[in-house]
């Protein structure tokens, strides 16, 4: 990729972002988020009364409208009042539909936001990825999403998953300092790593922001367009057919005007935007419920028509909830050693779901304390294990591991 010629080194990254081998400090962090802002790409916002007016803008919107014109011209109060009511009654079901959507939207892109490991002021932390700043250094493990550009520190032979940036079929090899764009996945080794480019400056933000800009209609709103068209090319050629007759017979214009309007009350479907938005805002509500981000929701009749979809995944979906439930001990070992040795073999900053139930079951951690493990090998899909090299209080070395039964 054309922006790794540009790639900054640690050192670099450490001076231009003020920042060092312990993280950044709080006012640091304070300095970089007022000059850099949020990890995260803006949405275009979109004032609320335009999105009410838009609901009386359009072909069937025009056709209520005109119908409206019509009823007060002729002075007909009860079919203009009827008819203005029918016309706000579409705009608002629509727009409250459509805001409730939003708002369930939006809650679950909040629910759903992923997570990054700092090193903030010495000590590790869990922060939301979007309050990731330039300089912040980060613990990247296999399967997690990485949150900014950030480039390899402390990392060897890592390989990353850029299949969704760039189409590469095989995960590319990163070493020390190498750059680790957004939005790639770890596939194999662990590694930390300091932040260099966030939001709408990553490379992902930047794809992003291209794909933002793109203005489409979709399929389903060309078939609503084309209803309103054909409608209203119908109702003009039967008014200009009334006009030319009722001409002919010398009628008054109010009584022409009275054709007019009962024949585009006739052509008006009143209830077809209100229908229509909330079959689609129902079908957004249930996505929602599944965990499905619907942006847009003529979206949701464009899946609806697809025959074939082909997706990719990799991995295995689980709930995380993993626990350890049976300990088989050999060689004369007690399961509380087993436990030990299995978590000297585990990282707990890591929040890997596996380590989390070994220090769960292990309970008090503190006997670790008189370990120091010298050398740690993290897991990875060819040899299926984990190694770490332990050194005891009273000088012993010693190894430990931890995987595939079969490989142990």
């Amino acid at each position: 990729m054309e922006q790794e010629k540009k790639k900054l080194n640690v050192e670099e990254a450490f001076r231009n972002f003020g920042s060092s081998e312990k993280g950044l400090s709080d006012k640091d962090v304070t300095k970089n988020q007022q000059t850099y802002g949020y990890n995260e790409i803006p949405e275009k916002k979109v004032s609320p009364v335009l999105k009410f007016l838009r609901y009386m803008w359009g072909p069937i919107p025009w056709m209520i409208e005109a119908a409206i014109i019509l009823s007060f011209l002729v002075k007909d109060w009860t079919d203009f009042w009827i008819i203005l009511l029918l016309l706000f009654t579409n705009a608002v079901v629509g727009f409250l539909e459509e805001f409730q959507a939003d708002n369930a939207v939006a809650a679950l892109k909040e629910k759903l936001a992923i997570s990054a490991r700092a090193l903030r002021n010495g000590q590790w932390v869990n922060i939301p990825s979007r309050e990731l700043v330039p300089g912040d250094v980060i613990r990247l493990r296999m399967g997690d999403i990485i949150p900014a550009d950030a480039v390899v520190w402390q990392g060897k032979n890592i390989q990353v998953d850029q299949s969704a940036l760039t189409g590469e079929s095989l995960p590319v090899e990163k070493n020390e300092p190498d750059t680790l764009f957004s939005g790639s996945t770890i596939k194999q080794g662990e590694t930390d790593a300091v932040v260099t480019a966030i939001g709408v400056n990553t490379y992902f933000g930047k794809t992003t922001s291209l794909v933002e800009e793109a203005d489409t209609i979709s399929h389903f709103q060309k078939a609503v367009l084309k209803i309103g068209n054909y409608l209203i090319i119908i109702a003009l050629i039967l008014v200009v057919l009334i006009l030319t007759v009722s001409l002919y017979r010398g009628d008054k214009f109010l009584t022409l005007l009275r054709f007019c309007l009962v024949l585009t009350i006739a052509a008006i479907p009143v209830a077809m935007p209100t229908v229509l938005s909330v079959t689609m805002v129902v079908g957004a509500r249930l996505l929602s419920l599944k965990k499905a981000v619907v942006r847009k929701l003529s979206s949701i009749e464009e899946m609806a028509g697809i025959d074939v979809l082909c997706c990719d995944k990799t991995g295995t979906l689980t709930q995380n909830k993993l626990a350890v439930k049976e300990i088989f001990s050999l060689n004369d070992n007690n399961n509380s050693t087993v436990l030990q040795f299995a978590s000297l073999a585990s990282r707990k900053e890591n929040d890997d779901s596996i380590d989390i139930a070994i220090f769960s079951a292990l309970g008090d951690d503190k006997r670790l304390n008189t370990y120091n493990v010298i050398n740690f090998v993290p897991f990875d899909p060819v040899h299926k294990r984990t190694e770490a090299e332990v050194e005891s209080s009273s000088g012993k070395s010693f190894k430990v591991s931890k995987g595939a039964p079969q490989v142990i």
